[in-house]
């Protein structure tokens, strides 16, 4: 009897069906952050490792959707930005966009893509998606360096730019737009393991998602031109943030305290609605996926 207490007691994790039907398990995501800074690495590095351009992918991709949106958007259609240049205008919508987006992509397919790794080795679930949306605050970084680049540059222009005290702000809206993107992508991901044309849904749903979100045109407009469609923007939680970005780093737009409430509501309960489906999906994925 006292050998096997000593071997139960040199036992430093034990695995049990987990009972609970809601849990977050920060101790545990602590315990293996060392995995988690493996993944986020592995996010970083292996995408562009065999590309021409690398991590130059970063730069382009929003510049070029600037360009093209202040030709389609703001010379063509006529959409007026006011005093603030339209491509710093659309650049500011995009680099944020471009950030919740590449979360949700990235964790939508979080079973189907890790299901080798899920039946091979034990670790917390969560840890996958975690590493999607950090690794991706690192690509949002490298973008948000290049609007400064631009910010700068039509500053010394003269155009009509400043910054004030609501800049501090800035870093909770990308904050809400990563667990905005987490929560979606959890939920999506423990759908796709039992409908897997859901997924080729998914980049359809977001580009048609883009257009309701204020990407490239002020939430005000929408009520002006199209007051009958208005309200599939102003429920549209996205486009507070896109448009309280474009004020924080512009000073155009509109700040909707209302809007910015609705947005943390909708946030809170689609993360803990990801999480609940995401917990109790991976007690079982395995067997459909």
């Amino acid at each position: 009897m006292n050998s096997t207490e000593n071997i139960e007691k040199e036992w430093l994790f034990e695995i049990t069906p987990k009972n609970k039907f809601f849990t977050l398990n920060l101790k545990e995501v602590w315990q293996y952050r060392d995995l988690l800074m493996l993944f986020v690495k592995r996010d970083v590095v292996t995408v562009y490792k065999q590309t021409v351009l690398g991590p130059l992918w970063y730069l382009i991709q929003p510049l070029f959707t600037s360009v093209t949106f202040t030709i389609i958007f703001n010379t063509v259609a006529g959409i007026d930005t006011g005093t603030i240049p339209p491509f710093l205008f659309n650049l500011a919508g995009i680099m944020v966009w471009n950030y919740f987006t590449a979360c949700l992509s990235g964790t939508s397919d979080t079973f189907k893509a890790n299901a080798s790794i899920f039946g091979k080795v034990y670790f917390p679930r969560i840890i996958t998606p975690l590493s999607v949306v950090i690794s991706n605050l690192i690509k949002f970084g490298i973008q948000f360096f290049i609007f400064v680049a631009f910010y700068l540059f039509y500053f010394i222009q003269g155009a009509p730019l400043s910054l004030n005290v609501h800049v501090l702000f800035f870093p909770f809206l990308i904050l809400l737009m990563g667990i905005l993107g987490l929560g979606l992508g959890m939920l999506i991901s423990s759908m796709v393991t039992k409908y897997r044309d859901l997924s080729y849904l998914i980049s359809f749903g977001v580009q048609l998602l883009m257009y309701l979100s204020a990407v490239m045109y002020p939430m005000a407009l929408i009520g002006d031109k199209m007051p009958d469609y208005a309200w599939l923007v102003q429920y549209n939680p996205l486009a507070y943030i896109i448009e309280t970005t474009r004020y924080i780093l512009l000073g155009v737009g509109m700040v909707s305290v209302w809007g910015l409430v609705y947005t943390v509501c909708i946030t809170v309960i689609v993360f803990f609605v990801g999480l609940l489906v995401f917990n109790k999906t991976e007690k079982s994925f395995i067997d459909t996926v």
